[in-house]
């Protein structure tokens, strides 16, 4: 996926930002800079390694039950993750003109460019000509920019409702069990992750302290056991649609009440396994901390790989579907991914990731 979403810097947590910051130091208007929170640029950057080793291991699940054991576990946390922390980070988006700003053009403005950019290159690298360029139906990773938009737009009305959480659970449910919602804006996506977002919105740094107490690590080592085991085990039997969340229950061949138990379900093991994701992100300054900045590049742009990789059958060779491939396999993605987010990277892409569009507004 994104799967996946992550534009512009997050520089504190009173500044409405999203999970995926953006390389540019500088602020777009008259607040001070203040310093970034290692911590939370560590959990960014593992969040989006995983989002690569998820996409390279995808075409391995066919094969293997391990594989496919891992993808789930990882699929079950890894966006709700970055959805999380974008909610985490859009706290105080309030509609102020500067902050609308930041919104178009770190989100919006990226959303058409790399819309318009992976549909073209799936006609060139796919041969598939009739590949539309719809900005209304999203493709692929840019998904995750639309639902930003959206969600982040709804923020101050998140804000004022009694019951934020169990209101954006029971939409996410009604989703589930909605098949004609369609495709324009990856709206099932938008509405069954909504409530990561929410929860993200009312998050307080007590919280993420609590999560990285001793006990907690200590505790979220057998938890990620049971969930891989527990993944080995349905891995056969469940179908792996379940954990994108863009199709309904009756869209998955299921009754609609099972829309009702998987959406809760998921959000219950999803929130536990990024708290245990969250509880084992390093707190101090790593090597990888700076990467931090860069991980929208590192989503968007390793797109075009991992559909490249599909598009020329580079899962054709056989001894990629071997253990020692597997390991290959994953070790390229983290590696790939680590490359793009990396400030050469920034630096080359920023006109399309991080466009200065000072031009476009009026002057204040």
């Amino acid at each position: 996926m994104f799967h996946a979403a992550t534009t512009t810097a997050v520089k504190n947590t009173e500044r409405p930002r999203i999970a995926s910051p953006s390389s540019r130091g500088d602020v777009r208007g008259a607040e001070p800079v203040k310093q970034r929170d290692a911590y939370f640029d560590n959990v960014k950057y593992l969040a989006i390694v995983l989002v690569g080793m998820g996409h390279g291991w995808q075409p391995l699940t066919a094969d293997s039950r391990a594989a496919e054991a891992l993808y789930m576990t990882v699929y079950a946390f890894h966006m709700p993750a970055f959805i999380l922390i974008s909610g985490y980070f859009s706290r105080s988006f309030d509609m102020r003109p500067d902050r609308l700003k930041r919104l178009v053009t770190g989100v919006l403005v990226p959303y058409v460019v790399f819309e318009v950019a992976y549909s073209l290159f799936k006609r060139w690298a796919d041969d598939a000509p009739g590949q539309p360029i719809s900005l209304l139906d999203p493709w692929y990773l840019t998904w995750f920019l639309a639902a930003l938009f959206i969600w982040r737009l709804t923020t101050p009305l998140w804000q004022l409702v009694r019951w934020p959480v169990p209101l954006s659970l029971a939409i996410a449910v009604l989703a589930s069990l909605s098949p004609s919602i369609g495709n324009d804006l990856d709206l099932q996506r938008v509405l069954q992750f909504l409530p990561f977002f929410v929860v993200g919105l009312f998050l307080k740094p007590e919280h993420f302290q609590l999560v990285r107490r001793r006990e907690v690590r200590r505790l979220s080592v057998p938890v990620f056991a049971c969930a891989v085991a527990f993944a080995y085990w349905a891995a056969p039997r469940m179908n792996v649609e379940w954990f994108y969340h863009r199709d309904s229950a009756q869209e998955l061949a299921a009754p609609w009440w099972s829309g009702v138990l998987m959406t809760l379900g998921f959000f219950v093991c999803s929130m536990v396994l990024v708290a245990c994701f969250l509880a084992w992100v390093p707190r101090r300054h790593m090597w990888f901390t700076v990467l931090g900045a860069g991980t929208l590049y590192g989503y968007l742009l390793h797109g075009f790989l991992a559909k490249g990789s599909r598009f020329w059958d580079w899962y054709d060779l056989e001894w990629l579907h071997t253990p020692l491939g597997a390991i290959f396999v994953t070790a390229v993605s983290g590696v790939v991914v680590t490359l793009l987010c990396t400030a050469p990277v920034r630096r080359l892409f920023g006109f399309a990731v991080e466009p200065r569009l000072d031009w476009a507004f009026k002057r204040r």
